[in-house]
C-alpha cells in the first residue's frame, strides 16, 4: 500500500507544482518476499511492471519509497509483483479494493501485503453476457495496425423480427463490457442496462466492443508519441474503426450510416481515443462518451483541439470522478472549455465527487450518459 502511495506521489510531483513528501514502507509480505514488488495506480495508467514505480530494499529486510515534491490529491493503487495476476490480495486469496490516499501534508506509511493472488487457485468467473450480445470474430484483421482483435456485438432484443435500422455505439475495452468472466477489474454491464433502458425509453441501438491490444493498449489508444509508454498508434487505430470496421458492421448489420447516428466510448486511455476518433472523423462519429479520460498521457491533443473545426455539430460526454487522480478533473474541464468555445458542440460535464479510476464508477454512469444520448440524438 504504501509502495502505491509512494508511486502516486511521484508521478503527481511531475505534473503539478509539488507540495509534499510521502514514504511508504511495506513491512511484511506474505509470500514471496525476494520478489520485486510494483505499484500501479492511476497515476501510471495501472501499469503492473513500470520501472519507475518499483520499490528498494530496505532496513530492517523491509522495502520502501520515498516521493518529495508530491502534489495534493487523491491516489488509487495496488501492489504488484509485475502483472495484474501477481497482485497483492487478502489473506484468504479474495479481492481487494483499491488504496486510496489522500494527500495534503507529509506522509509515511508502513504497510503489509497479506498475499499474492497467484498463490490461490483461480476462481472461475461467470459468464454473464447476455443472450443479445455474441462474438461477430474472434480474430478481426486490423490491417493498419497489422494485428487481430475480438470484436464483440450487441443487438436489441427486438431486431431478429423488426425490420428497422439501428443507430450504433462503438466502444473500447470490449472485455470489459457484457462479460464478467473477461473483464479484469469488473463488467460495464452494457447489455443488462441497455436490455432495460431500451424498453423503457424506446430507443435501441446496435453496440459493438472492441477489445483492447493488452501490452499495446496504451501505445494503440494513444494518438501522440509518448516518452513513457513509446509511439503513439491512435491514429492507424481509428483509421481501422472508420475505414474498416464501420463498413463491416454496415454492411452486415441494419444500421443507420450517417455520423449522427454512430458515436463512440470509452474510459481512460478508451476515452482519449474515443475523443480523438471525433477530431478525426466528425463525418463518420456524430459523438463520443468520454469517460475518465487519460489526457495526461496526450497533451498535445489540447492544441490539436483549439485547432479542430468542423460543419458537423458533434456531442461530448464527459465524465471524471474527483477521487482519480489531482489532475483528472481540470484536465477534462480544460478540454471541454476548448470545445465549448466554439459553439457547434453539444456538450455535457459530469464530475463525481466520490469517482475513482474504475469499471465500478464507470458502469454506474453509463445509463445516464446512454440516456443523454437518446435524448440529443435518437
Amino acid at each position: 500500500m504504501k509502495k502505491w502511495l509512494f508511486f502516486a506521489m511521484t508521478l503527481v510531483g511531475a505534473q503539478v507544482h509539488a507540495q509534499y513528501t510521502v514514504r511508504l514502507i511495506v513491512n511484511t509480505v506474505a509470500t514471496r518476499q525476494q520478489e520485486d514488488i510494483y505499484i500501479a495506480g492511476n497515476f501510471n495508467a495501472w501499469n503492473p511492471k513500470d520501472e519507475n514505480y518499483k520499490l528498494k530494499p530496505y532496513a530492517g529486510g523491509r522495502k520502501s519509497i520515498v516521493m518529495k515534491d508530491v502534489a495534493a490529491g487523491t491516489y488509487a493503487f495496488k501492489c504488484t509483483r509485475g502483472s495484474f495476476d501477481k497482485v497483492e490480495c487478502a489473506a484468504d486469496g479474495r479481492d481487494i479494493s483499491d488504496r486510496i490516499v489522500e494527500v495534503n501534508n507529509d506522509v509515511t506509511l508502513e504497510i503489509t501485503v497479506a498475499g499474492w493472488k497467484d498463490d490461490y487457485p483461480e476462481r472461475p468467473k461467470p459468464f454473464t453476457a447476455s443472450p443479445q450480445v455474441r462474438i461477430l470474430d474472434t480474430a478481426f484483421s486490423i490491417p493498419q495496425l497489422d494485428r487481430k482483435r475480438r470484436v464483440w456485438v450487441y443487438l436489441p432484443k427486438g431486431y431478429a423480427t423488426a425490420a428497422k435500422t439501428y443507430p450504433v455505439l462503438y466502444m473500447q475495452d470490449g472485455q470489459n463490457l457484457f462479460n464478467e468472466q473477461t473483464a479484469a477489474f469488473g463488467e460495464w454491464g452494457v447489455d443488462e442496462c441497455l436490455d432495460t433502458l431500451q424498453q423503457q425509453l424506446g430507443k435501441e441501438c446496435i453496440v459493438v466492443g472492441i477489445d483492447h491490444g493488452g501490452t499495446k493498449r496504451m501505445t494503440e489508444y494513444n494518438p501522440y508519441d509518448n516518452d513513457k509508454f513509446g509511439t503513439g498508434e491512435g491514429k492507424r487505430y481509428v483509421d481501422f474503426l472508420a475505414h474498416t470496421l464501420k463498413p463491416y458492421i454496415d454492411s452486415k448489420y441494419r444500421t443507420q450510416k450517417a455520423s449522427e447516428h454512430n458515436f463512440i466510448a470509452g474510459s481512460s486511455m478508451g476515452g482519449l481515443i474515443s475523443l480523438y476518433a471525433v477530431m478525426q472523423y466528425p463525418s463518420v462519429f456524430g459523438g463520443a462518451g468520454v469517460f475518465s479520460p487519460a489526457l495526461w498521457t496526450a497533451p498535445a491533443i489540447y492544441s490539436d483541439l483549439e485547432n479542430f473545426s468542423t460543419p458537423t455539430m458533434p456531442k461530448f460526454y464527459f465524465y471524471a470522478g474527483a477521487k482519480e487522480s489531482a489532475t483528472m478533473v481540470s484536465d477534462m474541464q480544460k478540454a471541454s472549455d476548448i470545445l465549448q468555445k466554439k459553439q457547434r458542440y453539444v456538450i455535457r460535464n459530469v464530475v463525481n465527487p466520490l469517482g475513482q479510476h474504475n469499471e465500478k464508477y464507470w458502469r454506474q454512469e453509463f445509463a445516464a450518459f446512454y440516456v443523454w444520448l437518446v435524448k440529443e440524438n435518437f
